[in-house]
């Protein structure tokens, strides 16, 4: 039976669609993007060009699958989504149109990616933040755009699960990084935009580098590996609830900046842009859930992903040079 991966062109699905085939899996990969705009075209994948917001094309891509990881969305850094709120709420089209084929496909299983952006506002004002627990998504006050969107398609898989019986999964993802993704153009994030700022700065010698805020705001972030052996047990799981998929290594961004100066061999003197796009003040993921359904939690750690992160994109830059 086929797995489709939607989303399969961009960082996470890339990632998954290689574990799954490296599985044994037989994997049709998605992606709206040109296949060489792809981050990852896996040869053993059938691979293909599609719109998941188009539910003639969503109809299509789902016929004859066992189980649907649904990644397609219009996303990005914080920088994007909160600059591009009508876009981000455009992929509830994705959303809305691959539970609504994988109703008609008969498909068995579903994979929804939430985010941590569907949280309370209100929770998350001081770097020393709690950590979230999944209920704290109600009363829902989430991010504007990007986490309305993300909220609303969360209770749109569970109504399928109740109202047709397709078993649907939901994750809210923690700010996942890694190698092979986004590194520059506007969609990166934090780890990714400053791994090429510190990559530049040792590069060019000039060891200053902008940074967006005054850095003593806070998260947590979780590493690819994490992210994909962790969605792919929630989907093969009897968990229905929405369930914190993250690391819980809070971190503020400032505390990032010295790890990677000590990766890079580099110290860089800090420009604040306290105008720039910052996010909540404080975002942490309570892992008390899903560590007791699945019995361990993500804990590769920031140090030790941010030197493969950082060293990739490094290459990619010097490559260029």
């Amino acid at each position: 039976m086929t797995v489709l991966v939607t989303g399969a062109g961009g960082f996470i699905g890339g990632h998954l669609v290689a574990d799954l085939i490296a599985s044994g899996k037989d994997v049709r990969a998605v992606d709206v993007k040109p296949q060489d705009e792809w981050y990852q075209v896996h040869s053993d994948a059938e691979s293909i060009v599609a719109d998941c917001a188009d539910m003639g094309d969503a109809h299509k891509i789902a016929v004859g699958t066992h189980e649907i990881y649904n990644l397609a969305a219009d996303m990005g850094g914080m920088g994007f989504i909160e600059n591009n709120k009508a876009e981000c709420m455009l992929s509830v089209l994705q959303s809305t149109n691959m539970l609504v084929a994988a109703r008609d496909a008969g498909t068995e299983r579903l994979f929804y990616s939430s985010s941590a952006c569907v949280y309370a506002g209100d929770k998350q004002t001081d770097p020393n933040v709690t950590a979230l627990k999944e209920a704290d998504a109600y009363p829902a006050d989430p991010e504007d755009g990007y986490g309305w969107e993300k909220l609303f398609s969360e209770r749109m898989a569970r109504h399928f699960r109740e109202d047709f019986g397709i078993q649907t999964r939901v994750a809210r993802y923690h700010n996942v990084y890694g190698p092979e993704g986004t590194f520059e153009g506007g969609r990166e994030k934090a780890p990714a935009a400053l791994s090429r700022k510190i990559a530049q700065a040792k590069l060019s010698g000039e060891h200053t580098i902008d940074v967006w805020g005054d850095g003593e705001q806070s998260r947590s972030f979780m590493y690819i590996d994490d992210c994909v052996r962790g969605s792919k047990e929630i989907l093969a799981g009897d968990n229905v609830e929405p369930v914190n998929l993250g690391s819980s290594e809070l971190v503020t961004i400032n505390q990032m900046i010295g790890i990677l100066e000590d990766i890079a061999g580099i110290t860089v003197t800090k420009n604040h842009d306290l105008s720039a796009p910052q996010g909540v003040r404080g975002r942490n993921s309570d892992n008390t859930m899903f560590h007791s359904i699945y019995g361990w939690e993500p804990s590769i750690s920031l140090r030790d992903g941010l030197e493969k992160t950082y060293g990739w994109i490094y290459d990619q830059l010097a490559s260029r040079a």
